[in-house]
């Protein structure tokens, strides 16, 4: 047997392939490595969403807990995109070239400490404090008299009425009062952690993975990464429903309930939980190999390792090269993704969609206590229980469709395009589901029943308490037989009460309005006044098309994942993939919370005060410009990148057209050539026949 020419590139011949069968050993430990690295990844993808998305959980608790407003818990949530884009095109970049798997391992050791330093201030704060009437009256049965005339002495009234810009002493022993910094950091430390994992991820399995395989991992990762907001929500739930400070404060001592504006859940324990799940995931990558042999071509390198006589493997020539060569060659490489149309066209729809997703996400949830009167424990766990499941479902389903019809790069794009549009189309029903603004005296309706809406704290005094030492900066809500809620109990006019902790009913309310004076029916209760049955129904058709529209989209994810990694060139996938999330993060993942939390904070009505003076967390809304400003902003961003998708797939519809003909034209002159040569072969052929006749017949002769 001939030694292979130079043609070959080491690739086996026919004869060679008979001797792969014998060694079969290696296959198996190539297979087992990628699918440990596969389970690996899948662990990683699953705690960091976890953690990811129990930040987003906690959005309501930390604005409560450092008195923040929603464009400042805005800005914490996206120090996570702040920390992320610092180190993630270098990553991407560099990272190719190095020890990926340890590189992710060292990720996920970030992330741990980023989500342990989140949830640390809970320990340096000193116990949380609400305005409330029941202070100093929890476990004895004494007649609370909220609204006492100014000459009358009385503690509560006092306390009320001093000035809310009083900056004193203590102003400085409030510890709490910058606490929120440390959430910041932590939170940005995560997103540095972060940085590693996805890019260099997904790039070692579409490097060492089948072409037809590869997808299928990709769409498996994407669904047990959903796994993660899943039980991230419902890690959020169940935090949401324990108080702050349990296991510090008895629980009998705590007047509110968790559908009160003032109530703080247990924010810190998660943090806590997720960070010791990252600790232990990134474990597994650093007992994993640099590189892996491609699927399917385990025999050809077994054969090629076992020449001794051949030239070098092309491994160690990678790491022979420093870190300048690399660096060399980052602006040519950039510079030629972004000169690709598709690329680019893609990346701008990408954005923006992005931008109506991160909303989206970090407030849907508050979005759902605020217009539907839910508590932050049931809105985190209906997210995680019936949303986030079937879109789990519908993202495998997406790479089962791609595995199963082998579909193009096109056809991917449009099933992207038709699912995610569909899904669009089925949002705007959301308009439409509403309940209607809880009915408040002195907010949304006057203190004679008459609805309307009010910005201005002064419409909280009415004659029927402009004789009490009422504040209008405090939220002491209380609900009446009536339906309708007074801001305390104060300004409902009461001057006694009975009962005591939870149960106080306070009576002889001046301000609550009755079908006759009977005695004993100017009563109200501590809380707010639950939502009407027509709000219960408006919830359910909003679930329902939550839901639909949420597995509808859900299908497109893997195809429309596939064409950033397939619309480039081999070699800039892990570049294409770290550009496409550094802009993600810094266009969209940054501002989005924050431009959001604005524009929620100008339908806030009624805000909370800080005990130094100065705004803090909001504690009511007006519910339907809440909807408006929440549907419209992320429908128009969602519709605005649905022009780029289409103009994506024009071009790649023309890309592949013309590359299909050419293959077609050079089928068409292979074929040509080969009929030409073989008359001439046959020529050659005939010829030589032809003089071996004729000196056959001369030796005969002779």
């Amino acid at each position: 047997m001939s030694e292979p020419t130079a043609e070959d590139n080491g690739k086996p011949t026919s004869q060679q392939d008979l001797c792969i069968p014998e060694k079969e050993a290696p296959k198996d430990s190539c297979c087992s490595s990628l699918k440990i690295f596969i389970v690996a990844l899948s662990i990683a993808y699953f705690s960091k969403s976890l953690c990811g998305t129990y930040m987003k959980s906690t959005i309501t608790q930390i604005e409560r807990r450092f008195d923040l407003s929603s464009s400042v818990v805005g800005l914490v949530d996206g120090s996570f995109e702040m920390g992320n884009l610092l180190f993630l095109a270098a990553v991407s970049h560099f990272g190719a070239r190095l020890h990926r798997p340890r590189l992710i391992g060292m990720g996920c050791f970030l992330m741990a400490i980023g989500s342990a330093l989140t949830g640390l201030p809970h320990f340096f704060m000193g116990r949380y404090k609400y305005d409330s009437v029941m202070q100093g009256s929890l476990n004895k049965t004494v007649s609370i008299s909220p609204c006492l005339y100014p000459m009358v002495p009385n503690n509560y009234s006092n306390a009320h009425i001093k000035p809310s810009n009083n900056i004193g002493t203590d102003c400085v022993k409030d510890s709490g009062s910058s606490m929120w910094i440390y959430v910041f950091l932590g939170n940005a430390l995560r997103g540095i952690g972060e940085t590693p994992v996805t890019p260099l991820g997904i790039s070692y399995i579409d490097d060492f993975a089948k072409a037809e395989n590869s997808a299928f991992y990709i769409s498996c990762l994407q669904t047990i990464m959903l796994l993660g907001p899943m039980f991230g929500f419902i890690l959020g739930s169940m935090c949401a429903r324990l108080y702050v400070d349990i296991g510090f404060v008895s629980v009998d001592s705590v007047t509110i309930t968790p559908q009160d504006a003032r109530w703080v859940g247990a924010w810190w324990l998660g943090f806590f939980v997720s960070s010791a799940i990252l600790l232990l995931s990134g474990i597994p990558f650093w007992f994993l190999p640099r590189s892996l042999t491609k699927q399917g071509e385990e025999g050809k390198e077994n054969f090629t390792m076992d020449q001794g006589n051949k030239e070098q493997p092309v491994l160690p020539t990678t790491n022979s090269m420093n870190l300048s060569d690399i660096a060399k060659g980052f602006l040519p490489s950039l510079k030629r993704l972004l000169c690709t149309p598709a690329y680019f066209l893609l990346l701008c729809g990408t954005v923006l969609k992005f931008n109506s997703f991160i909303g989206l996400l970090t407030f849907k949830a508050k979005y759902m206590e605020q217009q539907f009167g839910l508590s932050a424990s049931r809105a985190n766990f209906l997210i995680g229980v019936l949303i986030l499941p079937v879109v789990a479902v519908g993202i495998f389903l997406g790479g089962l469709l791609m595995k199963r019809y082998k579909l193009s790069v096109v056809a991917g794009a449009q099933l992207s395009f038709i699912t995610s549009f569909s899904a669009f189309l089925l949002l705007l029903l959301h308009f439409g589901t509403k309940c209607d603004n809880l009915p408040v005296a002195g907010f949304t309706v006057s203190y004679d029943g008459t609805p309307d809406t009010f910005y201005d704290e002064r419409s909280l005094m009415s004659q029927c308490n402009q004789n009490c030492s009422c504040s209008t900066t405090e939220w002491d809500p209380v609900c009446s037989d009536s339906g309708i809620t007074y801001v305390s109990p104060c300004l409902a006019g009461c001057t006694a009460s009975t009962g005591h902790g939870k149960n106080t009913v306070f009576q002889n309310c001046s301000c609550v309005l009755t079908p006759s004076p009977v005695e004993g029916s100017r009563s109200v209760s501590l809380g707010q006044c639950p939502r009407g049955p027509a709000c219960t129904r408006s919830f359910t058709s909003y679930m329902a098309v939550t839901v639909l529209s949420s597995f509808i989209s859900s299908l497109g994810t893997t195809p429309g994942f596939m064409i950033t990694i397939r619309c480039i060139t081999p070699e800039l996938k892990s570049l294409a993939l770290g550009i496409q999330t550094l802009v993600m993060r810094t266009l969209g993942g940054i501002p989005a919370p924050v431009y959001f939390g604005a524009l929620i904070d100008s339908a806030c009505l009624k805000w909370g005060m800080k005990k130094c003076g100065g705004r803090g967390a909001c504690r009511m809304y007006d519910s339907d410009m809440y909807r408006v400003i929440f549907l419209s902003l992320t429908t128009c961003l969602r519709g605005c990148s649905y022009f780029f998708i289409i103009a994506v797939i024009v071009l790649l519809r023309k890309q592949f057209s013309k590359e299909e003909v050419k293959a077609l034209q050079q089928t068409a002159s292979k074929q040509h050539d080969i009929e030409l040569q073989a008359p001439a072969k046959r020529h050659h052929d005939g010829s030589k026949t032809d003089t071996t006749e004729k000196t056959e017949a001369t030796n005969t002769e002779g």
